[in-house]
């Protein structure tokens, strides 16, 4: 998906990855409301790859995080 046409970003905590290789528990990644997604009890995340893939919401908590933290996991993606 083209960062263009993503919806608004939230941060999410990894609490659970199996069969998920690609997900580290106790990281925050980058998620994005997706009606596709979440109609299938999914969420599209942006994970270590560095893509963005649809994973079981269940997978996830979503946080609240500083303006700065938010702005330092960003940056740390680009």
């Amino acid at each position: 998906m083209k960062p263009a046409t993503r919806a608004k970003k939230r941060f999410a905590l990894c609490i659970r990855n199996r069969g998920c290789d690609d997900l580290q528990v106790g990281k925050v990644y980058e998620a994005w409301a997706d009606r596709v997604a979440a109609a299938g009890s999914h969420l599209r995340v942006l994970d270590d790859s560095g893509e963005d893939y649809l994973y079981p919401a269940h997978y996830f908590v979503f946080v609240e995080l500083p303006q700065k933290a938010k702005r330092a996991l960003t940056a740390a993606r680009a």
